[in-house]
């Protein structure tokens, strides 16, 4: 089930419509439905899986992260990214309510939703990996009636319309079908007096804490997979996953492509000039740049392993440093007399030693005979 195609198992494109989506699983589920294919195991791993299909690409946000992340983007829980708020749970009743006049009798036990966390973290957390504690709001057992739902000193009752079986039949034309029993939702059980502080529903509101491992390298936007740590299943059903999506706070100095990082370094014009050795920051401190003579503005310089780690290796990106000539500003009487000088000396400099003006008084020219032929 890890590698199915969403896509493939509906018969559609990736840039398919939502109508042409919802037209193809229409289809399918009729086909394979399985009051239309009665003990037929095949048949009914096939509607499993078009209905899996269905609830990833029927829902905008979820479609979205499996198109980016693949199956991990949605894995662990058809639901895909839910969110804190109760948003993208599929009603799968509601559809075939439409096509058959009822739902399945297999609805009665649903996964928990999952859950979506986003937390920001800086450019050297990434980088070298850290560990972040979040508090998200969850449930726990009510502790007036333990989990059963009913006021202390009652129990629940086995279900006076589904006789225990959590589903009923219903008739419609040449089909009969079974739907989650309207008295007790599926359950099997009536709480003919329900416990006064969880209502019946045998757990309450809470808030937990959790520790997430965000690992070297991670990419922006990247999501974490907590297994488990989603919204509790209902009836006993599992819970949902919690995706923590990282995000990565601007740097100030960095900018990060793939593995490598860039930044701007700049040096006077007489270390450009004359070469020398400067100071660059990385991630993890300082190191040592020789600068070589004659250094032009734009000049790219690498200083190797002072990136990103990957993500799933070893290897290391490198820095690349930009260089850009600064102009020295608020200059003493000194230093303006010293310039001015170097400036007298420099009237008639040889065009060899001015490159970029050499290219620029060449392409004028050109631009100048072409103006006039």
């Amino acid at each position: 089930m890890s590698d199915q195609d969403y896509y493939q198992t509906l018969g559609v494109s990736r840039d398919a419509s939502d109508e042409e989506i919802k037209k193809a699983y229409r289809k399918l589920a009729m086909k394979y439905h399985p009051d239309r294919n009665p003990d037929n195991k095949e048949a009914e791993e096939k509607f499993k899986t078009i209905q899996k299909a269905y609830e990833i690409l029927s829902d905008r946000e979820k479609r979205s992260r499996y198109d980016q992340f693949g199956q991990a983007g949605v894995d662990g829980n058809a639901g895909g990214f839910g969110g804190f708020g109760g948003a993208g749970g599929f009603d799968f009743g509601d559809i075939f309510s439409q096509m058959f006049g009822g739902g399945g009798a297999r609805q009665q036990n649903f996964q928990g939703e999952d859950l979506r966390y986003d937390i920001e973290i800086t450019l050297e957390e990434a980088a070298a990996g850290s560990k972040k504690r979040i508090t998200i709001p969850s449930h726990e057992e009510c502790d007036i009636c333990h989990g059963s739902g009913a006021k202390p000193g009652t129990s629940a009752t086995t279900c006076s319309t589904c006789h225990g079986s959590g589903v009923v039949h219903v008739r419609q034309a040449i089909f009969q079908l079974q739907q989650t029993c309207p008295t007790c939702g599926g359950s099997g059980r009536e709480i003919k007096e329900p416990c006064v502080k969880c209502h019946g529903a045998g757990r309450v509101k809470s808030r937990k804490t959790l520790d997430v491992n965000i690992p070297a390298g991670i990419e922006n936007e990247q999501p974490i997979r907590l297994s488990g740590e989603g919204e509790p299943g209902s009836h006993g059903a599992p819970a949902g996953d919690l995706y923590v999506v990282v995000h990565i706070r601007r740097h100030e100095i960095f900018e990060r492509n793939g593995l490598d990082l860039h930044c701007e370094l700049p040096v006077s014009f007489t270390v450009a000039a004359l070469g020398g050795e400067v100071e660059v920051p990385t991630l993890n401190g300082r190191v040592k740049l020789n600068i070589p003579k004659e250094t032009q503005t734009g000049r790219r310089m690498r200083v190797k392993g002072k990136g990103m780690k990957s993500l799933r290796s070893s290897s290391m990106g490198d820095l690349y440093c930009h260089i850009v000539v600064e102009t020295p500003v608020n200059l003493t009487d000194r230093q303006r007399e010293l310039l001015e000088e170097f400036e007298k000396i420099s009237t008639g400099l040889d065009r060899a030693q001015t490159p970029r003006q050499k290219s620029f008084m060449d392409k004028l020219r050109d631009l100048k005979n072409d103006l006039f032929d």
